[in-house]
């Protein structure tokens, strides 16, 4: 039953970390509430309540090329009267900004804005229009507030904001890191020390609330010494760099070869370790010291306690942490620290909680067998999530090694393996003879089998819309099913006029356009259309989703293909484009590679620098619209249409 409900979970942690990238962030709270403060006159207040490491900018008002002002419309009515302009409340910082070349001044925390009216009673209607920003990710955001005069209440609004990034919730990073955590706590490295720790307590003298005391502490010692190195590192980064540097850093641990390829080999490392070929441990010499001060009374005895428990788990809990912060390095300064704390108090809490109850001990099951089974399950999750590095690298430069179709055979692979090793037909090292199939792990080979067969129709073009984040882009397969030999064949004058940089970027779906703002503009001011702005990136997960889920609708694809001049902007490609086309920034620094180029346009232009970024604009430039990562296909289609109408009435 024990060896089930392990192999259960990881299975159902390893698919759900999956989908832990297409969370939806709003990062900025309204409320709105009025107050009577003299005879028909009220005073209308809209509160922001902004989270930790996000800002808004103030009113402004900024010249073209500076960032989005927070700006309130009040919509015009005869029953009431608007008293001088909108004035702020909160935690203002200002300072010189080199990208945008002006003083800027932005907000923090929570930030009241006012607004006074005079009225014998109606019913305002007001909307606020502003641009949340973090260290690496900037969205704009807009919410609507009806407030009835002479109705002291409050309204509560949360800002129509969405995630334009990679990245994920911070709710999704904490609990696939508990998820983690909890199958970290049934491998072999870690469970066996479970009895050891209520030894070490049993052999305590003192009383009861000393006890307690030695058994909390023990406790937090596990979570200081997991969380406390990760957040020295990069909080030392951000001093000394800024949020700049450490934003560059992350970008560059997710998009670059070397991080990736690195990432990749100690995923696979760690998986031949888990299957049995050798045993990944830490230097004797330095468990042993840790183990031999463990014997010494008081705190520092509990303190290294904890230690030697974090270097005895490291072979088996090494490459879980390591999933669980690499998933959550999208840029956030916080992210990563949160998720390694997640994970560590999870981790912590049972052998807190049989220090504290040692009686519990008695109702754990053996070790034996079946916990070597969970360390070989891990070892495949450990082969195919790590395929997920190789992959960004080799889509990022143009390397051709990792198509769709090669990703998915691996995988089927994998799986199908998996499959056979639940069912006991394929034994490794350290396993144990078993003698009977339980039902089950009859069960569990099943779903493995079952997940086996819904990724086989792939092979053949199927979009498997529950893995569309994961997997390379469609526009990679080399062959589709009904499609010919090429999943974008050249059909039109587009296609066949030799787009730059079309020899190595594709669309998806067919789609045929551009990537290259200035190409895509001559050729929409030429055929009278508007273009679609598709900020985007090799390793966005949540572009691959926003493709998968939304564009693949007919109606979409209808507007895109017929009604728009389309023009996609890699921000993370690393192309090294022609001298002619290098950009230089307002810093000085030379931006010689197709991603660099996008990226600083995209923020430069539109204040972003996150993906997926969509931007609908005429012939002259002019933004008539923009929206981002939101899976809903009417919604989209919506914004499309929007664009369409505002271009043709022009």
């Amino acid at each position: 039953m024990n060896f089930v409900k392990s192999i259960l979970l990881t299975i159902i942690v390893a698919f759900s970390s999956l989908a832990t990238f297409a969370q939806v962030v709003e990062p900025v709270a309204w409320k709105s509430s009025v107050e009577k403060i003299a005879d028909g006159e009220y005073r209308v207040t809209f509160k922001a309540s902004i989270d930790e490491g996000w800002h808004i900018y103030d009113l402004g008002p900024y010249e073209l090329g500076g960032p989005m002002a927070t700006a309130f419309t009040f919509e015009p009515a005869a029953d009431y009267e608007l008293v001088g302009g909108i004035e702020a409340d909160g935690k203002l910082v200002r300072h010189y900004d080199d990208v945008y070349e002006m003083e800027i001044g932005y907000y923090e925390g929570d930030v009241t804005f006012s607004q006074i009216v005079k009225s014998a009673g109606a019913t305002i209607t007001a909307t606020v229009d502003y641009m949340a920003c973090n260290d690496s990710n900037c969205i704009t955001g807009d919410s609507e507030f009806s407030v009835k005069i002479g109705e002291a209440k409050e309204t509560a609004t949360v800002a129509e904001a969405a995630e334009s990034t990679g990245g994920g919730s911070i709710w999704g990073f904490i609990l696939s890191a508990v998820g983690w955590a909890l199958v970290a706590l049934l491998t072999p490295c870690v469970f066996p020390m479970i009895p050891m720790t209520v030894s070490f307590f049993l052999k305590g003298s003192g009383s009861v609330a000393q006890g307690r005391f030695r058994a909390l502490m023990y406790g937090l010692f596990i979570v200081v010494l997991y969380t406390l190195p990760i957040g020295v590192i990069i909080f030392l980064t951000w001093l000394i760099g800024g949020d700049a540097v450490t934003a560059d850093i992350f970008n560059w641990l997710s998009t670059h070869w070397l991080p990736n390829i690195l990432f990749f080999i100690v995923f696979m490392v760690f998986a031949a370790s888990f299957f049995g070929a050798f045993e990944i441990v830490l230097p004797e010499k330095l468990v042993n010291d840790s183990d031999s001060k463990a014997d010494k009374g008081g705190l520092a005895g509990i303190f290294f306690m904890a230690l030697t428990l974090v270097l005895v788990s490291f072979s088996c809990t090494g490459p879980i942490i390591g999933s669980a912060l690499i998933q959550s390095t999208s840029g956030e300064v916080w992210t990563p620290i949160i998720t390694m704390f997640a994970f560590s108090v999870v981790f912590a809490l049972p052998f807190t909680l049989f220090a504290l109850f040692p009686s519990w001990l008695k109702q754990l099951p053996k070790s034996g067998g079946w916990l070597n089974s969970v360390k070989v399950v891990l070892g495949f999750v450990e082969l195919a999530l790590g395929l997920k590095f190789l992959s960004v690298a080799d889509q990022t430069y143009h390397w051709g090694l990792l198509d769709r179709e090669v990703y998915l055979a691996i995988w089927i692979a994998i799986f199908f393996l998996l499959g056979l090793y639940l069912l006991g037909k394929l034994k490794f090292k350290h396993d144990s003879d078993m003698p009977y199939l339980s039902v089950t792990r009859l069960v569990l080979a099943i779903a493995s089998f079952a997940f086996v067969a819904y990724m086989l129709p792939g092979m053949w073009g199927a979009p498997l819309r529950a893995l569309s984040g994961y997997m390379p882009p469609m526009q990679t397969q080399d062959f589709v099913m009904g499609a010919g030999s090429s999943v974008a064949a050249p059909t039109t004058d587009v296609a066949k006029s030799g787009v730059k940089y079309g020899d190595v970027l594709e669309l998806p779906h067919g789609l045929e356009g551009f990537f290259d703002l200035d190409e895509a503009k001559a050729y929409a001011e030429k055929v009278d259309k508007p273009l679609f702005l598709d900020f985007t990136g090799h390793g966005c997960v949540n572009c691959r989703e926003m493709e998968a889920r939304v564009w693949s609708d007919p109606r979409v694809l209808d507007i895109l293909r017929n009604e728009y001049v389309i023009v996609a902007l890699y921000a993370d490609d690393k192309l090294k484009v022609a001298e002619e086309d290098w950009v230089t920034t307002d810093s000085g620094k030379v931006l010689k590679t197709l991603g660099k180029i996008n990226s600083y346009y995209a923020l430069k232009t539109y204040g972003v620098n996150a993906q997926p970024y969509y931007v609908l604009i005429d012939r002259e430039g002019n933004t008539m619209a923009d929206r981002s990562y939101d899976l809903d296909v009417d919604g989209f289609i919506s914004f499309l249409q929007s664009g369409v109408e505002t271009y043709k009435s022009k």
